[in-house]
């Protein structure tokens, strides 16, 4: 059963959580890696390079959304695309765990990609700034 009274606080402490982790993920691709150093790595993967530069956007949009509260049922599902992407290109090959050299295992995005299904299905939660129509009863 389902504590309607703590429900939306829930879903929103995992709405928050998922922004911040995709604002982090931003952050260190650009301030890490360095714009150049992501596109060269998205070359690397047979990706164009600018397309690394379209990643951290995306990253940095739904990261805001989603700690925001601002679509971020819509925000979650879009950016499950980079998610997927990530899982397909580079951590799959590594085997299961995220420690595995290489880029990591798949073990942590496809708990961060359901984390992002979890979020659709939930919606926004409680302190969302403009919840979707959807999360309306």
């Amino acid at each position: 059963m389902i504590d309607e009274r703590t429900a939306p606080y829930g879903a929103a402490i995992l709405r928050i959580t998922a922004g911040l982790m995709f604002l982090a993920h931003a952050a260190y691709k650009l301030l890490v890696f360095t714009p150049a150093g992501t596109m060269h790595y998205f070359a690397s993967l047979g990706l164009p390079g600018w397309f690394g530069l379209v990643v951290i956007a995306a990253e940095t949009l739904a990261g805001l959304a989603l700690v925001l509260g601002v679509y971020a049922r819509i925000a979650a599902i879009l950016i499950l695309a980079d998610l997927l992407g990530a899982i397909w290109l580079v951590h799959l090959k590594n085997g299961f765990y995220f420690a595995a050299p290489n880029g990591g295992g798949w073990e942590y995005p496809v708990f961060w990609s359901m984390t992002l299904i979890v979020v659709a299905l939930l919606g926004d939660g409680a302190w969302a700034l403009r919840p979707t129509a959807f999360s309306r009863r």
